[in-house]
């Protein structure tokens, strides 16, 4: 579904890496891996868009991509490494932004998904009340919501205690299982099964 072919990248001066090609396919997960500063965070970025490779190609179900392209944004659920949550919105409020971009989203899908990232409670509080953890779940709560297909996640789980782990997990995992891809960094083990998961090493 997604690949890349010979990406290169530099931050300033320093080449963060070149040649790289991977490719991303139906019912998988790739774990990019590697250690702070080698460009895990500047990769996703460029796989959404956000950054431009100083050369290589990247493609989306056989097409090559344009920036801005529509029908891929359409398909691409991303959460950063910043939560890009408002705290002066509630979680409610949030996910209602961010869905008015994708698709129409019933209330009861709003409240579905923020209650199975153990938000229930806490759906109509100003996010700058909640905790760390609590507004990494309003983040990725976004995932359950909508039909995309292509989830890039940076450290996704980030602050999240062992249960709100576990879930994030599953919820890859069901992403998975219905023709979904991931793409995603950890510096954990992210626990797919192997048969569903690959990774790939950057340097510094």
């Amino acid at each position: 579904m997604l690949s890349a072919a010979e990406l290169a990248c530099f931050r300033g001066d320093r080449l963060l890496f070149q040649a790289l090609s991977f490719a991303v396919n139906a019912g998988q997960a790739l774990q990019i891996r590697g250690p702070n500063g080698c460009g895990k965070t500047t990769l996703l970025r460029i796989l959404c868009g956000l950054t431009l490779p100083e050369s290589g190609e990247i493609r989306w179900c056989g097409r090559a991509l344009r920036a801005g392209d529509p029908d891929f944004l359409r398909e691409l659920r991303y959460v950063g490494h910043s939560d890009g949550v408002k705290l002066v919105l509630t979680p409610r409020e949030n996910l209602r932004i961010a869905m008015a971009l994708h698709s129409v989203v019933e209330e009861a899908q709003l409240e579905s998904a923020l209650e199975r990232l153990g938000l229930g409670q806490f759906m109509d509080v100003p996010c700058r009340t909640l905790s760390a953890g609590q507004r990494r779940r309003v983040a990725l709560a976004r995932l359950t919501l909508g039909s995309g297909r292509l989830w890039l996640l940076d450290e996704p789980f980030t602050a999240l205690d062992r249960d709100a782990s576990d879930t994030v997990r599953a919820l890859i995992e069901t992403h998975l299982a219905a023709g979904g891809c991931a793409v995603l960094t950890s510096h954990q083990p992210i626990g797919i099964d192997a048969g569903r998961s690959a990774s790939i090493e950057l340097t510094s």
